[in-house]
């Protein structure tokens, strides 16, 4: 029987098309970006190859200027209103192959693959009352006409009391299934935000797709996004997803970086195996060209050491957003720093234990059994700090040899306390051991 936590035993690593490509990415720069992180992100952790929104949509891009989602679109689907990759984006999807060809050979190099989609149907499927796979039912009878995305003129939500509506999301995923994907992101249904009295109006479409994907007998994690998500819906996202944005599109803006220290404070509480609230991809390196104007990120490095080391305690998964083939040295060591990315796979019990505008101490446990703790002092102001954090106020009772994971070097300490110097929007991530 398909259980959700039985494989994602670990925050999923991989990268993401959106930040760089936006709905543009065909299948070369897919290869391209799957290719290096084969040979460079692989050997840390890194393994999901995720192709974001509108790859059955063969116009997408084309008129950037004044749309970044084309109205009308009919996007290419097969007879039962399902869509299929885009031939002139993704060419080994010919003659009906999808997306088996390019997952086939993402998982050559030891990676696997993942999608994104929108939840729902098509509202051109529902306008041409096109069928549903198994049933005599067409699009037209499932699709609520009244449950829309904010942003997005693509899809009808699914009518849950319909017949035909579970069967519709399992005749996708039993396609996804074929084609050999691993990883699917569904949109618009973490937040329904176009509804603000109801911002989880979707939470029978998250319970059709958890069933669909149980019944494709493949295992394939389950991204939800936008956030927030609902707190209070914490216990159905944890029991129906294994992963859950707990902002919207997060971005390299220092007051939505600080923003996330207030985020992951109220989710601490709910990361555990196979259930993983998310703060979204990592904008790092070079972004934007799909948005038409290809950049550096804006984050200063002490700014992506501070982004990195609240991800790695919190646990978030970690997917980036750069184009991969540009990623620069200093970039790469950041993202590759095996000291740090230790806490992604191997800590628990994360805690934020001091917050204030200008300072946050976290602390999490090592999995292994030689009581090892970690300490990540943040420094949120504008200026330059020097701190003092006892280590009785980090739940240390015993003399400890600390090591600095960014720096990897061994810290002299006095015997009571932590006395880091950060700089402005930087950070410090300790390792704690008993000396």
């Amino acid at each position: 029987m398909f259980s959700k936590n039985s494989f994602v035993k670990t925050p999923p690593m991989g990268w993401n098309s959106f930040d760089y490509y936006d709905t543009t990415v065909n299948e070369s720069e897919v290869r391209a970006n799957a290719e290096y992180m084969a040979k460079y992100l692989k050997p840390h952790g890194y393994e999901y190859v995720v192709v974001d929104i509108q790859w059955s949509d063969p116009n997408a891009g084309t008129d950037r200027e004044n749309y970044q989602y084309i109205n009308f679109s009919h996007f290419n689907m097969d007879e039962y209103s399902r869509q299929l990759p885009a031939e002139n984006r993704f060419p080994s999807s010919k003659n009906g192959a999808g997306f088996r060809p390019l997952a086939d050979y993402i998982h050559s190099l030891g990676l696997k693959f993942g999608i994104h989609i929108m939840r729902g149907i098509p509202r051109y499927a529902a306008h041409m009352h096109m069928k549903i796979k198994g049933t005599n039912v067409t699009a037209d009878k499932i699709a609520n006409p009244y449950s829309i995305s904010r942003w997005n003129p693509d899809m009808y939500g699914v009518d849950y009391s319909k017949l035909g509506a579970q069967e519709y999301y399992n005749s996708i995923f039993e396609l996804y299934a074929e084609w050999g994907v691993d990883f699917v992101k569904v949109d618009d249904i973490c937040n329904t935000n176009f509804y603000k009295n109801n911002p989880y109006s979707a939470e029978k479409e998250i319970e059709m797709i958890h069933k669909a994907i149980g019944n494709s007998n493949r295992n394939i994690v389950l991204s939800l996004s936008p956030g927030p998500a609902v707190i209070e819906k914490a216990w159905h996202l944890e029991k129906h997803a294994n992963m859950w944005r707990i902002t919207d599109d997060f971005w390299d803006d220092w007051k939505l970086l600080k923003n996330m220290f207030e985020r992951c404070e109220v989710w601490q509480k709910h990361v555990s195996e196979g259930c993983y609230p998310d703060c979204d991809m990592l904008p790092v390196g070079w972004l934007g060209k799909g948005f038409g104007k290809e950049r550096y990120t804006n984050f200063t490095c002490d700014e992506q050491i501070t982004m990195l080391t609240l991800w790695c305690i919190f646990r978030s998964p970690l997917m980036l957003g750069a184009e991969l083939t540009k990623l620069d040295e200093k970039t790469l060591a950041l993202l590759t720093n095996d000291e740090v990315l230790h806490l992604v796979t191997a800590s628990h019990g994360a805690a934020q234990i001091e917050r204030d505008d200008n300072h946050a101490v976290w602390v999490s446990r090592d999995n292994n059994d030689d009581g090892s703790s970690y300490a990540a002092i943040f420094n949120l102001s504008d200026e330059a700090q020097t701190f003092d954090i006892s280590f009785e106020k980090l739940g240390i009772n015993y003399v400890v040899s600390v090591r600095d994971l960014w720096k990897r070097v061994k810290v002299l300490t006095s015997e009571n306390s932590l006395r880091p110097s950060i700089p402005a929007h930087g950070a410090v991530l300790y390792k704690l051991a008993k000396a």
